[in-house]
């Protein structure tokens, strides 16, 4: 067996980032950008006001002034402001020629077409947005490896941009095994338990906006998982199997993945839960085998295969490692490292009850895993330890 450290950083030397692919815009929020964007035009394309009111000469602000017409937002049409001259204008409307500043709605007074201003602070270039003042035409608008956020997908959007070059979601399939899974809903008979590790893992993937996802299940059979196997290797950039990972009469993914051609980078890791853990690759496509029971795959999950999937499009890790106090002793054996589901507030962290393998219940309640050294037996209250924070 090897040691926790040991198994991340295999993983790490084997994840090669996808190639980047053009999509439109639209559908990019929450990627990677591939490549730097450029304006292609003046934003704004030409001065325009920022709200309603009258657009003037400057020097002119202290005469009265004969109002001429209107500028809205969207006209296609403009028209000269002369010496002594107004024009009513609208917010994100194009400014007049000849104009070059706008006083609010509230600060004149109008009477028989004549304008009088009561604006005393009224500077040049008051309530004008000049033009190119965003960003002018080539310009470096987004650096290539920004995160593709609302607010950057609407800054894009609103410079020209429709397509960019981003890093994809990674494809993941998932390999239930086991023939005494049973679907949530139908009647528990005996000797049959209910399939959740699907549902967990396809509920963290999705979290991750993760929406390419493939469910398979086989049944204990060495050459149905094999077919399932390959099928899933060519359909996906990663493929997880959960159960199946040990030494049992029945657990076969380790044959089936030396049939499929996957490399066996390592097999069994010193942690619990999660000690049967397989790590292989094929073609730069990554291979996990989960053990099955639902605590081992989410310990697992969150320590090796959620980094591994942001490393894929190349974000980095949502899970955060923090320092936080023991509240109360814990002891366990040495030579394992342990992973237990806790609860983090203020600095403080509590282990949770329910911590066995098979056990959902403390997770669903958990927002950290708590990491126990696998060389030291007691924890003392008041510890310092580092905690993984979970995604919310």
């Amino acid at each position: 067996m090897i040691s926790v450290k040991e198994a991340k950083d295999l993983i790490s030397q084997h994840i090669i980032a996808l190639n980047p692919i053009s999509i439109d815009l639209a559908k990019a929020s929450g990627h990677i950008l591939a490549a730097d964007v450029y304006a292609k035009y003046d934003i704004p394309a030409f001065s325009q006001s920022s709200m309603d009111g009258y657009a003037i000469k400057f020097a002119d602000h202290e005469q009265e002034l004969t109002l001429i017409g209107e500028m809205a937002a969207g006209t296609a049409t403009t028209i000269t402001i002369r010496n002594g001259q107004t024009s009513r204008i609208f917010t994100g409307a194009p400014l007049p020629e000849g104009a070059d500043t706008v006083v609010m709605q509230e600060k004149i007074a109008r009477r028989d077409g004549k304008i009088t201003l009561q604006a005393p602070n009224l500077k040049l270039g008051l309530n004008v947005r000049d033009k190119g003042s965003e960003i002018m035409a080539g310009a470096l608008a987004m650096e290539k490896g920004n995160l593709l956020s609302p607010a950057a997908i609407g800054f894009l959007a609103g410079i020209g941009i429709n397509k960019v070059s981003v890093y994809p979601m990674p494809k993941i399939s998932i390999i239930v095994t086991g023939k005494e899974l049973q679907q949530p809903g139908k009647t528990l008979e005996f000797g049959q338990v209910y399939e959740s590790n699907s549902y967990s893992l396809s509920a963290a993937l999705k979290h991750e906006g993760i929406e390419q996802i493939l469910v398979y299940e086989a049944d204990d059979d060495l050459e149905i998982l094999k077919k399932v196997l390959q099928t899933a290797i060519e359909s996906s950039d990663v493929v997880l199997l959960t159960g199946g990972v040990s030494v049992g009469d029945y657990d076969f993914v380790i044959e089936a993945a030396a049939h499929c051609g996957i490399k066996q980078i390592f097999h069994k890791v010193k942690q619990k839960p999660g000690k049967p853990l397989f790590f292989g690759t094929k073609d730069q496509k990554l291979i996990f085998g989960l053990p099955g029971n639902p605590s081992s795959v989410l310990s697992c999950y969150y320590n090796y295969v959620l980094p591994s999937i942001k490393a894929l499009s190349h974000k980095s890790n949502s899970v955060i490692e923090v320092q936080a106090k023991l509240t109360h002793s814990y002891s366990k054996a040495a030579g394992l490292t342990h992973f237990l589901k806790g609860k983090y507030e203020n600095g403080l962290v509590t282990p949770l009850s329910a911590q066995e393998s098979y056990r959902l219940s403390s997770f669903a309640q958990a927002n950290c895993l708590i990491c126990l050294d696998e060389t030291q037996e007691h924890f003392k209250k008041s510890d310092i330890l580092t905690v993984m924070i979970l995604p919310n």
